[in-house]
């Protein structure tokens, strides 16, 4: 993973904070409407996923799940939001802890790109997470497994695309030199 190495705890809380933010902010202004459930669809995935890559898995969960959570809150859907923070929380600790592991062992090769294998894998995983947690938490809120199983498809091209978003994006940065 290439962090974002925070100087002190303050940098690292703004830094987070930023991360936060740019997650309620793809979760609020890109999302579509689902159809047959009450959900959407939407690009928060893409900062979750980038949130992980550069503030690492502690401070890039805590983003997600209150960035997430937020955007659930100021959206009107306030029912789903202590879901969401713990879905997308353990979302961004799986990539995180996954990528960790792996580095590791020593099977971090960047090669001439911004991302690896190991991070996309990361986030296929972290992504299976979040389908099997709003399943989950449908069949909980709204009392029907056919209800919860019409979401699936929805969230996972929500996370491919969030995918192929947050590796474009950390291509981009990965070609832009760090400065102070």
């Amino acid at each position: 993973m290439r962090r974002i190495e925070a100087e002190n705890k303050i940098h690292a809380t703004v830094l987070t904070g930023l991360c936060m933010c740019l997650i309620l902010v793809t979760t609020s202004l890109f999302k579509m409407p689902i159809p047959f459930t009450q959900g959407y669809v939407h690009l928060g995935d893409a900062m979750v996923f980038l949130g992980v890559l550069m503030l690492g898995r502690k401070n890039g969960a805590i983003a997600a799940g209150f960035g997430s959570a937020l955007g659930d809150l100021l959206g009107g859907f306030a029912v789903w939001a202590p879901f969401t923070f713990l879905i997308k929380f353990l979302m961004a600790q799986i990539m995180g802890l996954f990528v960790e592991a792996l580095e590791k062992r020593g099977a971090k090769s960047y090669g001439s790109h911004g991302f690896t294998a190991i991070e996309v894998i990361g986030m296929i995983l972290a992504g299976i997470e979040m389908c099997g947690g709003y399943v989950l938490s449908e069949r909980v809120l709204y009392g029907s497994w056919s209800v919860a199983f019409l979401g699936i498809p929805w969230n996972i091209g929500q996370f491919v695309v969030g995918i192929v978003v947050a590796v474009v994006i950390s291509e981009a940065l990965y070609q832009t030199p760090m400065r102070k």
